[in-house]
């Protein structure tokens, strides 16, 4: 079967309509040991924000799960075009193992679903089973076709601007631990044919504390076709200042591919935050851009008042809403590891 981009479909970029978000509720309580219970509270938090500015379809267990999720967001106050999914997941983080979609101008299935591959960020942490199945059920309920990626391959590991290019590191994407048997350029060439881009940029190292080997979206995004945000760290001192600064300086010869340079606007790094000497992926990176507003982690930081300041003008048609995520960091992963976007279709 031909790959999406040769049958006209690409990869929106985050900021273009969706026309819903769709999550897995938080229940492996592995995943924040000694600190689940403030995550469902939090989780909420999220979900308001989310269902103010569009539809939002949920994952959880089963019927007891459906009835205990509905019981938080009552609890909570959050109304709004909720819909409750039971498909099963190991783990909350539907960025990673949730569909990736792509559109095309076509009368004729407009959106489509592609299916990577999923081992749990190199088979970190099994049991992965029920999370590789997440992709053909939410194809199968928007009714939409499904493409198999051919490749392991998270939504957190790359970003788009809608127009040709994709954003992805070193770390992650040549890990042996996803496509050993790849080469960069066949990685190169499967991303383009998933995703419809022409350009791949490649950036280095993650950030400190990141889990899944340098995803991009604790570290640098696009906020327009030419722009992007990056994390960077001012003090020498902090474990992250060099992987950030070198990823500065490449950001700096990095062009589209009619030689547009790319504009990056620099994002400051929250104070180091730890769970039992661990250090957490506390990013600001890690932003959801939604139809209305922008989702902002924030970890009750000084700098998450500047944060919210520098990406305010970036945004100008949409609201930037604050959501603590302290609590859901210690899970190693806040807003956009926990959220994937369903674009809006765009029929011919």
């Amino acid at each position: 079967m031909p790959l999406p981009a040769a049958q006209g479909y690409r990869m929106p970029a985050e900021w273009e309509r969706h026309q819903a978000t769709w999550l897995s509720w938080p229940h492996n309580r592995n995943s924040w040991p000694g600190h689940f219970e403030p995550v469902e509270p939090a989780y909420a938090e999220i979900v308001r924000a989310l269902a103010s500015s569009e539809p939002v379809h949920i994952n959880v267990l089963d019927a007891g799960h459906e009835r205990h999720v509905q019981r938080i967001l009552e609890r909570a106050g959050v109304t709004g075009p909720i819909r409750l999914h039971r498909f099963p997941t190991n783990d909350a983080w539907c960025r990673d193992h949730g569909a990736i979609f792509v559109v095309r101008d076509s009368a004729e299935a407009p959106l489509a679903a592609v299916h990577c591959g999923y081992n749990a960020w190199g088979g970190k942490y099994p049991p992965f089973d029920r999370d590789v199945h997440i992709p053909r059920l939410m194809a199968e309920t928007l009714g939409v076709p499904r493409f198999e990626a051919g490749m392991i391959l998270e939504g957190g590991s790359i970003d788009v601007n809608g127009e040709g290019a994709l954003l992805t590191t070193e770390q992650c994407l040549l890990n042996p631990n996803r496509n050993p048997d790849m080469t960069r350029e066949q990685i190169e060439e499967r991303l383009k044919g998933l995703f419809g881009v022409d350009t791949v940029l490649w950036l280095g190292d993650g950030i400190v504390g990141d889990d899944t080997d340098g995803h991009i979206d604790d570290l640098t995004r696009f906020v327009s076709r030419d722009t992007v945000v990056t994390v960077v760290e001012d003090n020498p001192n902090d474990e992250n200042h060099a992987p950030l600064a070198a990823n500065r300086r490449r950001l700096d010869g990095l062009c589209l591919a009619d030689g547009t340079p790319l504009k990056v606007v620099e994002l400051p790094m929250p104070a180091p935050k730890y769970c039992e000497g661990q250090r957490l992926p506390a990013s600001y990176a890690n932003f959801y851009i939604a139809n209305r507003a922008v989702l902002l982690p924030t970890f009750r930081d000084p700098m998450d008042a500047e944060a919210e300041r520098i990406l305010a003008p970036l945004f100008p048609d949409r609201r930037i809403v604050p959501v603590d995520c302290l609590d859901i960091v210690y899970g190693l992963g806040t807003i956009h590891c926990l959220t994937q976007q369903v674009p809006a279709a765009r029929p011919a």
